[in-house]
């Protein structure tokens, strides 16, 4: 899975919970989970409370792990991607349904600019990145054409999916975290706690109450909303005096080769960790335009591409900032 770059820092704001008849108290934990860190921040009454609810994330979050990580030997999604080309509709999970799903949509709405078949090219670049070899033209050209999203067709009456290409390779790590932080809210919520903050890797969701979240010099206020930044501060490949990101074009099968960092704010996950990628890869010009194809969105964007850094946010991203 693509883990997003640059971290948040978090801070509860001072008097933000709301009085309940029973008194609420802070709880925090932290685990490593999907190749990043995951940190748990919840208001409870007390510590047993606090410890169930967290048990609970725990075994929703693995087994969300278990069924979408691309990494894992013999996880759901791999064993879909095993029958690509064979003709064969396989009956899925509720959860890996609906996560392909929403990356279908966000794939037609974007025009593929996010694309859940990206496998075959995001595995021919993750050893790239990690060796420090540029994949030839060859083989960039092979890994293509095993992608596309509208090679993936989704049967709603039986939640069944069909792979009509041979060396398809479903990849959903640019959706996967924000999707699995939704999950754990609904969990909590469904648990009777409404006070929370989900940070999987610097995919965010808050509940009920208002938090803040430092970027750069900005301050926000999150509160039932989710933020995503993608960049390539961290993860990138330097090949004869150029830096490719880890960010991918799905259309090129190779990383950006400019900065460009993006901010989304969004009701949920999915779509916060979704858009960064398409918002990233369309760049701060095209953005504008592709931005009001998502009510509810707001985006900062920030690119430099010809020496001149550009920075955009839309109207509505004004209203977070404290």
């Amino acid at each position: 899975m693509f883990a997003n770059l640059l971290r948040f820092l978090l801070i509860l704001m001072a008097g933000a919970v709301v009085a309940q008849p029973t008194p609420q108290h802070r709880y925090q934990f932290r685990r490593g989970l999907m190749g990043t860190q995951f940190v748990l921040t919840l208001y409870a009454p007390d510590s047993a409370t606090a410890q169930r609810a967290n048990n609970a994330v725990n075994a929703r979050m693995d087994s969300l792990n278990q069924i979408m990580s691309d990494y894992l030997d013999g996880s759901e999604i791999n064993r879909l991607s095993a029958t690509a080309g064979s003709g064969q509709w396989v009956r899925v999970s509720p959860e890996l349904f609906e996560v392909l799903q929403k990356s279908q949509t966000i794939a037609r709405l974007s025009n593929g600019r996010f694309d859940p078949t990206i496998g075959p090219l995001s595995q021919l670049w993750r050893r790239a990145v990690r060796r420090g070899e540029f994949p030839d033209r060859q083989q960039r050209l092979r890994a293509r054409r095993a992608v596309g999203h509208r090679l993936m067709q989704l049967d709603y009456a039986t939640q069944s999916v069909r792979l009509r290409r041979r060396e398809m390779r479903l990849d959903v790590g640019g959706i996967g975290q924000g999707f699995a932080i939704d999950q754990a809210g609904k969990l909590l919520r469904g648990l009777g706690i409404n006070t929370f903050l989900l940070d999987l890797g610097g995919d965010v969701l808050a509940g009920d109450t208002s938090y803040s979240v430092a970027l750069d010099s900005t301050v926000l206020s999150l509160k039932n909303a989710a933020i995503t930044t993608s960049g390539d501060m961290y993860r990138h490949l330097d090949y004869r005096g150029r830096r490719y990101s880890h960010v991918m074009n799905p259309r090129s099968g190779l990383g950006l080769r400019h900065f460009v960092r993006a901010t989304v704010l969004a009701p949920d996950g999915w779509r916060a960790d979704a858009l960064t990628k398409v918002f990233s890869v369309a760049g701060w010009r095209k953005s504008r335009r592709l931005l009001r194809r998502f009510p509810e969105v707001e985006l900062l964007i920030l690119e430099n591409k010809t020496g001149r850094l550009r920075r955009w946010q839309s109207t509505g991203f004004e209203t977070y900032i404290r």
